[in-house]
C-alpha cells in the first residue's frame, strides 16, 4: 500500500495537471471551443494507452535488456529528480515540455493531440519511469493490477479535467500561480525521486550488508 501511495503521489507531481494549463492554452491558442475539447479527450485517451501498455509490457522489457528492478529504480530516481529541478525552477526542458524546433512543428499541425499533448506532455519521460517503477513495486496479482490501473486513471482524469478547464485555471491562478503550484510538487518530487534511489540502492547493497 506504501508502494502504491507513493507512486499515486509521484505519477500526480510528474503528470502535473495544474501546470499542463498554461501549455495547453498555448498549444491551442486561438482555436475554438469544441477544437479544445477534442484535443483534450484524445491527448488523454492516447496518452493513457501508451502508459498501460508501459505498465504491462515495461517490466518484460527490462528483462530482455537484462536490467533488474533495483538499478531501475536508481536510474528512475535521478531522472525524476531532474524533473523536479526543472519544476522547481519552472524551467521548460525537454523532460516535461517540448524543445524549441518540437514547439514549431507543432504550431504547423492542426492536432496537437498526439504530438506534443500525448507525448511528451502527459506521458513523458517521467509518467512512463513511474508506471514503470509502480508495476515493479506493487503486488502482482488481479488486486495489485486493478489498484494500480485505477491509480493511473485517477491522476489522467485530473489532468484531463485540467486541460477541459485551461481557460478558468488560467483566469483565476494565471501563469505565477501555475508555476507557484508546479514549484511546490518539484520539492515533493525531488524527496520521492531520493527515496527511489535509496530503495534501489539498499535493494542492492542490502543482503551483502547482513
Amino acid at each position: 500500500m506504501d508502494g502504491i501511495l507513493k507512486a499515486l503521489v509521484t505519477l500526480l507531481v510528474v503528470v502535473d495537471p495544474i501546470g499542463l494549463a498554461p501549455l495547453f492554452a498555448a498549444l491551442t491558442y486561438g482555436g475554438s471551443p469544441s477544437y479544445c475539447r477534442r484535443m483534450a479527450v484524445r491527448g488523454t485517451a492516447i496518452a493513457a494507452l501508451i502508459l498501460v501498455i508501459f505498465m504491462f509490457a515495461g517490466q518484460a522489457l527490462l528483462r530482455i535488456l537484462g536490467i533488474g528492478l533495483p538499478a531501475f529504480r536508481i536510474a528512475g530516481g535521478a531522472l525524476l529528480f531532474l524533473l523536479a529541478i526543472d519544476m522547481v525552477f519552472a524551467r521548460q526542458s525537454g523532460l516535461r515540455s517540448t524543445t524549441e524546433r518540437e514547439q514549431e512543428e507543432a504550431g504547423q499541425r492542426n492536432d496537437i493531440s498526439v504530438f506534443p499533448l500525448a507525448i511528451p506532455l502527459i506521458a513523458g519521460p517521467g509518467a512512463i519511469t513511474t508506471v514503470l517503477l509502480m508495476s515493479g513495486s506493487a503486488e502482482q496479482g488481479p488486486m495489485g493490477v486493478i489498484v494500480r490501473l485505477v491509480v493511473l486513471f485517477a491522476v489522467l482524469l485530473l489532468a484531463l479535467g485540467a486541460l477541459l478547464l485551461t481557460t478558468r485555471i488560467m483566469r483565476i491562478m494565471g501563469e505565477t500561480g501555475a508555476n507557484t503550484f508546479t514549484r511546490t510538487s518539484g520539492i515533493i518530487l525531488a524527496a520521492l525521486a531520493v527515496q527511489f534511489m535509496i530503495d534501489g540502492l539498499l535493494a542492492i547493497i542490502g543482503p551483502h550488508l547482513k
